[in-house]
C-alpha cells in the first residue's frame, strides 16, 4: 500500500487535494515537457557545439542521427534531410565537428538534443582525419592501384579541361599549350570550390567520357582536371568521393593538376598522372612542336644517310658478285657456234630439198603435155561409147514400168470408196456427211443419216432412232409427196 502524502505541516495524507491560494498546481507530463521545450529553445535558440561524432547513421528518410561527445558528456543530435543534402563532406564516427543549430527536447525519451543546421569540421586536423579515412577506404576498393593507370597519349588531337573559366589557371594552360603545341581544347566550366563544386566536377568528367566519337563536340583524347593553389579547405572538392570515383571510372586518360606541388588530393591518386601544377599539366599533355620538327629533321637525315649507306653497301656487294660471274661471251659463245652450225645445215638442207622437188616437178611436167592430154581425152570418149546401152533394152524397160503404173491406177480406182456407188451401192454417213456409219448401233445413235449415191445423197430417218429436236421430217424422192419412207421396212 502506498505511503500517505504529507500535508503542509508535514503530516502524511492519503489523497492529494488542491488548497486555495496554492501556487504549485499539478501539471501533466505533456505540459511540463512543452514548458521545458519552450524554455530550452528560447534560451538556446542558436548554439555552436564542438564535439566528436559518435553513433552516426543515415535513416532511409534521409535524416541524419548522431551524438556529439567529449571526455565528460554526450549530446544527441539530428539533422533534417534538406540540410543533410548540402553537407560538403561525408560524416563519420570519430570526426571532430562543430554543429550549428538549436537545442530542443524530445519528449518521447525525456531527453534534449541539438537540431543541427550545419556541420563543419573542427580544424584542419579533423579534415585530415577525414581525408585519411576516405583515402584508406577508396584504396581498399582498388581505385588507386597502379594497374589501373593508363598511358597518356603522346600527341592528343583534342584536350578536355575541367576547371573554372574565369581563373588564371585556364589562361596559363592555354598559353603554355599555344607555346608548345597548339591543340584543340574543349573547356567544361565548373566551380572549383564551395557548395556544389564536387558535383559539377564529377558531372564534367563523366560528361566528357560520355561524348560520342562522331558527335558534334569532339571527344577528347586526354582530360586535365585543374585548379590553382589554396588551403586544404579550398581544395576539398577534389577530395570528395564523387569526384574521385568519376576520375577513376573515366574512359579517357586523366591528368590531375590540383593546387601547387606540395598540395595532394585524392583526385591525384585516382588520376592516371599527377602534375605538380596546372601549367606543368599542359607541358605533360603535349610535346614541344619545335623539338618535334627538329627531331623529324634529324630522323629524316638519319634515314637518308642510312638508305645511302645501304645502297652503297649493296652496290659494293653487287660489284663483288659480278666479278665472280663468268663472262657473257664464255657462256653464250658455244651456243652461238652451235647456232651457226645449225643455220648452215639448214641452208644446205633446204637447197637439197629444192633440187629434189625441182627434178620431180620436171618429170610431172613432161607427162602433162597437150598431146598426151588429147590422147587421154580420146581414150575416155571411146570408153564412154562402149558403155552406152542398146535402145531396145531401154524401150523394154520403159514398157514394163508403164504396165506396172497402169495396173496400180486400176487398183486405185477399184479401191476408191465412191466406185461401188456406180454399181448400185450407197454409202451411209452422218447427216453432215463427215463420218461414215459402219454399224447399226451407230445408225440408231445418229437418228438421221445421209444416203450417198453416185448422183447425190438424200437424208433418211432410222426407225427407232433419236430424231433431232425441232427439225422437220425430211422428205425422200423428188416428188411433192411428204410421206415418210421407212429405210428398213416396207414402203
Amino acid at each position: 500500500m502506498d505511503s500517505p502524502i504529507p500535508d503542509d505541516e508535514g503530516n502524511a495524507r492519503l489523497l492529494a487535494e488542491a488548497k486555495a491560494g496554492s501556487n504549485a498546481p499539478a501539471l501533466s507530463v505533456s505540459e511540463i515537457s512543452n514548458a521545458l521545450k519552450r524554455t530550452v529553445e528560447d534560451r538556446f535558440g542558436h548554439v555552436r557545439v564542438r564535439g566528436e561524432l559518435s553513433g552516426f547513421k543515415r535513416a532511409a528518410s534521409g535524416h541524419l542521427y548522431f551524438s556529439l561527445k567529449d571526455a565528460d558528456a554526450k549530446l544527441d543530435g539530428v539533422m533534417w534531410k534538406g540540410n543533410a543534402g548540402r553537407l560538403p563532406f561525408a560524416p563519420e564516427d570519430g570526426l571532430e565537428v562543430i554543429a550549428t543549430g538549436k537545442l530542443t527536447t524530445y519528449a518521447g525519451r525525456s531527453s534534449y538534443q541539438i537540431v543541427a543546421d550545419r556541420l563543419e569540421l573542427a580544424g584542419e586536423g579533423a579534415l585530415m582525419l577525414l581525408f585519411e579515412k576516405l583515402k584508406a577506404r577508396l584504396a581498399a576498393e582498388g581505385l588507386f592501384d597502379g594497374a589501373r593507370k593508363r598511358p597518356i597519349p603522346y600527341l592528343p588531337r583534342t584536350i578536355g579541361i575541367v576547371t573554372s573559366p574565369t581563373g588564371a589557371v585556364i589562361r596559363d594552360m592555354m598559353h603554355r599549350l599555344e607555346d608548345r603545341f597548339p591543340s584543340h581544347v574543349v573547356l567544361w566550366p565548373v566551380m572549383v570550390q564551395g557548395d556544389g563544386a564536387a558535383a559539377q566536377i564529377a558531372a564534367a568528367v563523366r560528361g566528357f567520357s560520355g561524348l560520342p566519337e562522331d558527335g558534334p563536340v569532339a571527344r577528347p583524347d586526354l582530360l586535365i582536371v585543374a585548379r590553382g593553389g589554396g588551403s586544404i579547405e579550398d581544395l576539398w572538392a577534389f577530395n570528395e568521393e564523387a569526384v574521385v570515383r568519376a576520375v577513376a571510372e573515366s574512359s579517357i586518360p586523366v591528368i590531375s593538376a590540383v593546387g601547387h606541388e606540395t598540395d595532394t588530393t585524392l583526385c591525384d591518386y585516382a588520376a592516371d598522372l599527377r602534375a605538380p601544377t596546372p601549367t606543368a599539366a599542359a607541358e605533360m599533355a603535349v610535346p614541344v612542336r619545335l623539338d618535334l620538327a627538329q627531331q623529324l629533321t634529324q630522323n629524316g637525315m638519319r634515314l637518308t644517310g642510312g638508305l645511302r649507306r645501304f645502297v652503297d653497301r649493296a652496290r659494293e656487294r653487287l660489284t663483288a658478285q659480278i666479278r665472280l660471274l663468268p663472262k657473257a661471251v664464255d657462256i653464250i659463245g658455244v651456243r652461238q657456234q652451235k647456232a651457226d652450225d645449225l643455220a648452215d645445215r639448214l641452208r644446205r638442207g633446204l637447197e637439197k630439198r629444192a633440187d629434189l622437188a625441182r627434178v620431180a616437178f620436171a618429170g610431172v611436167c613432161g607427162r602433162l603435155s597437150p598431146a598426151m592430154l588429147r590422147r587421154r581425152v580420146a581414150m575416155s570418149e571411146e570408153r564412154l561409147q562402149s558403155l552406152r546401152l542398146p535402145t531396145a533394152l531401154i524401150e523394154r524397160q520403159l514398157a514394163e514400168r508403164k504396165s506396172r503404173l497402169m495396173g496400180l491406177d486400176r487398183l486405185l480406182n477399184s479401191l476408191h470408196p465412191e466406185s461401188p456407188l456406180a454399181r448400185g451401192f450407197a454409202r451411209i454417213t452422218t447427216a453432215d456427211g463427215k463420218s461414215t456409219i459402219v454399224s447399226s448401233r451407230q445408225a440408231m445413235a445418229a437418228g438421221v443419216v445421209r444416203l450417198n449415191f453416185s448422183d447425190g445423197g438424200v437424208e433418211a430417218l432410222v426407225q427407232g432412232g433419236k430424231a433431232p429436236a425441232q427439225k422437220a421430217k425430211p422428205s425422200f424422192g423428188s416428188g411433192p409427196s411428204t410421206t415418210q419412207q421407212d429405210l428398213f421396212g416396207e414402203g
